[in-house]
């Protein structure tokens, strides 16, 4: 008698963590909970889950990395950006 192992491909541990992420995220909102750090940390799940969809979903991490670069520049600018207004914000 074989002995299956239990394994899941990739995109779907990939989509465990960010229902993971986005539960966060919403238990973090539910509970009213605020602060200028916990806004920058659902930003950088936010973030996180935006590279997560370009590397596994789109398929860049299987690409040349100038289109994993261009995807990197295209959440980390809007990102910082964000960062930076809520930074001048609490000063």
């Amino acid at each position: 008698m074989s002995r299956q192992v239990f394994s899941l491909r990739p995109c779907t541990w990939v989509y465990l963590v960010m229902m993971g992420l986005t539960l966060l995220t919403w238990s973090v909102a539910a509970a009213g909970l605020g602060g200028v750090m916990l806004s920058l940390l659902v930003l950088g799940f936010a973030l996180l889950k935006g590279q997560l969809i370009g590397d596994y979903y789109m398929g860049l991490n299987r690409v040349s990395s100038g289109w994993r670069w261009l995807v990197i520049g295209w959440l980390t600018i809007p990102g910082s950006l964000i960062t930076w207004a809520f930074l001048l914000g609490t000063q």
